[in-house]
């Protein structure tokens, strides 16, 4: 292994004043925001879901498991395929999204997918750490004054 690598490439310029280097750095701010803001959203929505799921109420039970079985099944390319190219087309003020900046509508419909997506699969782990509580313990909460929803 006696190649020689050029670690200045990264310092040549790209286009006007901006280098390679400028450009991963870049690339790097966008993947750690969409990555925090997208779970941030997730841990939120999935929580208040996984909650929904173990309550009493069959509706809202019901409507639980339908997003969960929504979210889940349908591929994580496939949906956002669908956020960025259908739901502003089917959506109430699509034609305000579709006049954004087209990296603003990227990155929004990337937020939305990852969010909603990861929702699902927070919303069951939410649901099975619940499900996992021994029946003594909910009496024993249940005994102290609190609710079961």
């Amino acid at each position: 292994m006696d190649y020689i690598f050029h670690w200045n490439v990264f310092l040549q310029r790209a286009s006007e004043g901006v280098t390679y280097l400028d450009w991963i750095i870049s690339g790097f701010e966008v993947t750690v925001t969409l990555g925090l803001l997208s779970w941030v959203i997730a841990l939120v929505l999935g929580s208040f879901l996984g909650v929904i799921r173990t309550s009493n109420n069959k509706w809202a039970a019901g409507f639980g498991g339908a997003y969960v079985e929504l979210f889940r099944n349908i591929p994580l390319i496939m949906q956002l395929f669908l956020w960025y190219f259908v739901a502003p087309e089917i959506l109430p003020g699509g034609d305000r999204f579709k006049q954004m900046n087209p990296v603003d509508q990227e990155f929004i419909s990337a937020v939305v997918c990852l969010s909603t997506y990861t929702a699902a699969r927070i919303c069951e782990q939410v649901r099975s750490g619940i499900g996992a509580l021994p029946r003594g313990q909910r009496n024993a909460g249940l005994a102290l004054g609190m609710t079961a929803l």
